[in-house]
């Protein structure tokens, strides 16, 4: 993409209604779509997600088996030592898993770059969306449902941005199936690339374009 090309993104109101199309800033969408930084960053979440403790025992770990099931020659079975050994019923475990740490840890500004890149794929496929606001008193999911479907993002996995944290609006897209709030300083690279539709408060990107 070339450096004069300013990105562009609709724009909504706080009622959902359709407005003109809004530029990105620049700073922030400038068409960088790092591919493999992306899936650096998002492969690195989700181990840091596994915990690792599976355990499993070896035939050195497991109780009993200390002398042989039956005496080495002339019972015409198979010579057998112990009735621990992986081949036995409750035997050992050959090549099992056992605790171990998956934790990676990626530069902050590797992170940095794949959250860049996650957000600019999403403009460049207009799957980015800017909204007035997302202000709530109380906690509305007929009200959310009614935005998204005005939107028509309503049957897609949509990730809303907002600005700082909102419980109200949480609480009414808490039960909305693949639809998730967080702010927008604490969406990484994963959140971006799991959802459809990122929608973000127009105030959170001025926020982020004045850091």
């Amino acid at each position: 993409m070339s450096e004069n090309t300013t990105m562009q993104a609709r724009a909504f109101g706080a009622d959902g209604k359709a407005k003109a199309a809004v530029a990105l800033p620049s700073v922030l969408f400038d068409g960088t779509v790092n591919v493999p930084v992306i899936h650096q960053v998002v492969k690195a979440t989700l181990a840091n997600q596994r915990q690792g403790t599976a355990s499993t025992k070896t035939r050195g770990k497991v109780v009993g088996g200390n002398q042989k099931p039956w005496k080495q020659k002339g019972t015409g079975r198979a010579r057998q030592g112990s009735t621990r050994a992986p081949h036995w019923p409750g035997g050992g475990i050959v090549f099992g898993p056992t605790p171990r740490d998956y934790t990676q840890r990626v530069q902050k500004k590797v992170r940095a770059l794949g959250k860049k890149s996650a957000l600019n794929v999403r403009a460049r496929e207009n799957d980015l969306l800017i909204v007035d606001t997302f202000e709530m008193k109380t906690p509305n999911t007929k009200a959310m449902l009614a935005l998204l479907t005005k939107m028509g993002v309503v049957d897609r996995k949509v990730l809303f941005l907002t600005d700082g944290v909102k419980p109200m609006t949480f609480l009414s897209a808490r039960n909305i199936p693949s639809t998730h709030v967080m702010p927008y300083q604490d969406v990484g690279t994963y959140h971006v690339m799991w959802s459809d539709v990122v929608i973000i408060e127009a105030s959170a990107l001025s926020a982020a374009e004045a850091k």
